[in-house]
């Protein structure tokens, strides 16, 4: 699988990832008890958290000593592997793990989160809706599958059904050789570059950076703007 594809040693100061906002915040239960209730709010949380089951006793394909304690942001670090989509892979990742999906340019980040959230939408058949996202910056440095000189990769191709099941074959190989993660053009932004990261220990030194704010307004095409920088 992995045969005639590039791999490399290199390093990355920063890419971006963005999260809603949504996940910055405290549980909204928190503002519905009292201090002598938030173990009890605790326990409950950690029955219903996928990345607190997953730290605990380990979730679907991903291992509890796989995942990071002790540094900025682990709790973003580890939902991202501990959650996936049940009935849908994406590129790099089926339903039993998930990836930290990052880009290195903001306008490529933008454009990957602006296309699936439309493709959601447009399911819905409903166009009308506000999210906010958060930069989410990650160093790395390691050994990673180099998509780059082979842009006509089949994992790359833009049809999911074709794409995907390509791209899940290479994450697994890739993960069996011990390769941090895939570097890739982006599907979705002509002239992007993007990073899947195949292991927690893999996303270092992340620290949140701007605001965005996407606004569908009954047209297939949003409105973005920067909130905070």
């Amino acid at each position: 699988m992995l045969e005639g594809l590039t791999i490399s040693r290199q390093g990355f100061e920063r890419t971006i990832r963005l999260v809603t906002t949504a996940r910055l915040r405290d549980s909204v239960l928190h503002d519905l008890v009292d201090a002598s209730e938030l173990d009890v709010l605790s326990e409950i949380e950690g029955a219903t958290s996928n990345r607190r089951i997953a730290q605990a006793r380990g979730a679907g394909e991903v291992q509890s000593y796989e995942l990071v304690y002790g540094v900025p942001h682990a709790h973003f670090i580890n939902a991202s592997f501990a959650y996936a989509k049940p009935r849908e892979p994406n590129r790099f990742n089926g339903a039993e793990r998930g990836a930290w999906y990052a880009g290195f340019e903001i306008e490529t980040s933008l454009a990957e989160v602006r296309f699936h959230l439309t493709e959601a939408l447009a399911a819905a058949g409903d166009f009308n809706t506000t999210v906010e996202y958060a930069e989410m910056f990650a160093s790395f440095a390691g050994e990673f599958v180099d998509l780059r000189p082979h842009p006509t990769h089949q994992s790359l191709h833009p049809e999911k059904t074709i794409g995907y099941p390509a791209g899940n074959a290479l994450a697994e190989a890739a993960r069996v050789r011990g390769l941090n993660g895939i570097i890739y053009p982006s599907v979705r932004q002509p002239g992007g570059t993007c990073l899947a990261a195949l292991f927690p220990h893999a996303v270092q030194s992340v620290a949140q950076g701007s605001v965005y704010r996407m606004v569908w307004s009954g047209k297939p095409e949003p409105v973005i703007e920067l909130l905070q920088g």
